[in-house]
């Protein structure tokens, strides 16, 4: 197999949370723990997980937006753990973040044009006469209009400014685009214009994406492989379909348990977790899931499970097998054929030019 494009090693990331008379940190926040994954070019990675787990923390240390505390990251085979002044500035054309929030990541006092022109002047892409052209061949690339460059962003449909956030990504022609939580703030029918038209992005220009959400089925939809984070570890690292079909870590199960069903007489079983979230103040010991998961032993409190055959879980060998996702009632029924199809040409063939 080809190099990975980003290599992350045992990535670590800690929060001052309190401080003593002296200044001096009494307590931290443990954000990232001992994170390590692989992404190579053109593929898509998605990490989820319970809010405050360390989903944007991780993709804002691969940025290198925040430093970690310790740990590595090596981008095209070049450690960039480290890298200051211009030589970080440089690194910044090829690693590009897509924000949650499509209406606050945009300057409102700034026309759509000069938002798309910014990144060319800073980073000296295109002369100045040539610009305009630029961000309307950027503008078309996402389904927008080359008029559309002369609106402010108070113009637009959620959908349009999720895909000015997209365009301006593009514009320093990146090979790692961060997408935080990028289709969450959308409608569903918006949600899958957006995914098909990151999809179609990254076919043409062999793009690698790290796909933030909470959403499953959006992840399952357009992630490659999937990791799964709990209170800033990774519990569980898989091929997407090995991922929701065969469940290796509880915590995972329990995810995947909770996915809704649009079908009200549908046969399920809930895994319902106990407790809540410790605090990442102050983590359990050991395992980090073991306070709230029912296959836990002493073993559990006492040793950190290693990041072994994708799974980070002492007994997951001997776990019985994870029960079959949740099936609605008319799966096998006369209509199930059509319902099929239908769900396809919506999530496949979705028009994006007109969100």
């Amino acid at each position: 197999m080809s190099t990975p494009l980003l290599q992350v090693r045992n990535l670590t990331k800690y929060f001052k949370a309190r401080s003593n008379w002296y200044g001096r940190t009494t307590a931290h926040v443990s954000a990232v723990e001992d994170v390590s994954f692989d992404l190579h070019a053109g593929e898509t990675l998605g990490l989820v997980g319970e809010s405050g787990c360390g989903k944007s923390t991780t993709g804002r240390l691969v940025l290198r937006l925040i430093d970690p505390t310790s740990g590595s990251i090596q981008y095209d085979a070049r450690d960039i753990t480290s890298l200051q002044g211009e030589a970080l500035r440089s690194l910044r054309r090829d690693l590009q973040l897509v924000f949650q929030d499509p209406y606050a990541s945009l300057n409102p006092r700034m026309t759509v044009a000069d938002i798309l022109a910014e990144p060319l002047m800073l980073h000296g892409l295109v002369p100045p006469a040539k610009r305009a052209e630029r961000v309307a061949e950027l503008l078309r690339i996402v389904g927008l209009r080359p008029e559309h460059a002369k609106r402010y962003p108070h113009e637009f449909s959620g959908g349009q400014r999720q895909r000015i956030g997209i365009a301006r990504a593009l514009a320093v022609e990146p090979r790692l685009i961060v997408c935080d939580e990028a289709v969450s703030a959308l409608d569903v029918s918006v949600q899958a214009q957006v995914l098909n038209l990151l999809r179609d992005l990254q076919r043409k220009l062999g793009l690698a994406y790290i796909f933030i959400a909470h959403d499953l089925a959006v992840v399952r939809h357009i992630a490659d492989r999937v990791a799964v984070m709990y209170l800033g570890r990774i519990v569980e690292i898989a091929p997407t379909r090995q991922l929701f079909a065969q469940p290796r870590h509880p915590y995972t199960r329990a995810l995947l348990s909770a996915i809704p069903v649009p079908d009200p007489g549908a046969a399920r079983q809930r895994t319902i977790l106990a407790g809540d979230v410790p605090s990442p103040i102050d983590p359990p010991s050991g395992c980090r899931f073991h306070s709230r998961c029912s296959f836990a032993t002493a073993l559990c409190s006492q040793a950190v499970p290693a990041l072994e055959d994708g799974v980070a879980c002492h007994h997951w060998r001997s776990l019985p097998a994870a029960a079959p996702l949740p099936q609605t009632a008319s799966a096998a029924g006369p209509g199930a054929e059509r319902l099929r199809r239908l769900q396809a040409r919506f999530i496949d063939t979705a028009a994006y030019s007109q969100p």
